[in-house]
């Protein structure tokens, strides 16, 4: 096993005997496939990504160390762990992700062959797990679980609606984040009723060249 696969098998297998209260340990992890994935995860490219949700609607932090936890509530945890190239790293992830303090697990991969959704879904389970395709040729692949073997999925590309799912299940739980989805979606129902009003107002060929 590469060195740096097995620091991070052990460290995540060392993070899952600690008993940490859960406001210090994240309450979502995202994984991807490759760091090729990055953009559509994390920060969505042409469009608002994992990240822009989490962080930026939402009040998310990302946690970067598991024994040093931002001042944040809510957090999530990012890796690059592939099926194919290390799935024993992905096990190990997937493995001890309940018992690191993880609720909800979004995963992500591209190409015809994306199972790494499938497959953490099914290590995790029952922890809920989302999977984003990165691309419209995985979406097929993502989405093939068979019955008795649940995963969630979003359209391709679409990770922010991924974390706003993941949110939506903690919400359940946590109140505080039920109010932020709620605040959330104020907002958006806010924009479009502006853009309706000025786009009424001013008139379409003014509105346009705004």
């Amino acid at each position: 096993m590469a060195e740096s696969v097995t620091e991070l098998v052990d460290r995540l297998q060392e993070e899952a005997i600690h008993d940490r209260p859960p406001e210090e340990t994240p309450e979502v992890g995202i994984v991807m496939g490759s760091d090729s994935d990055l953009e559509t995860m994390m920060t969505g490219g042409r469009r608002p990504g994992a990240h822009d949700a989490f962080v930026e609607e939402l009040g998310f932090a990302e946690q970067t160390d598991y024994h040093d936890p931002p001042a944040e509530r809510f957090t999530f945890e990012t890796y690059v762990t592939s099926a194919h190239r290390t799935p024993d790293l992905m096990y190990a992830y997937a493995e001890t992700a309940e018992a690191r303090g993880i609720e909800v697990i979004i995963a992500g991969a591209g190409g015809k062959s994306a199972d790494l959704p499938n497959m953490v879904a099914s290590i995790a389970y029952p922890l809920p797990t989302i999977g984003v395709p990165v691309q419209e040729k995985s979406v097929d692949s993502v989405i093939g679980m068979p019955a008795g073997a649940p995963l969630v999925a979003v359209d391709a590309g679409k990770s922010f609606n991924a974390a706003l799912s993941a949110a939506q299940i903690l919400s359940l739980e946590y109140g505080e984040l039920r109010e932020r989805l709620v605040a959330y979606h104020d907002r958006l129902r806010d924009e479009v009723g502006e853009v309706s009003r000025e786009l009424h107002d001013r008139g379409t060929v003014a509105f346009s060249r705004r």
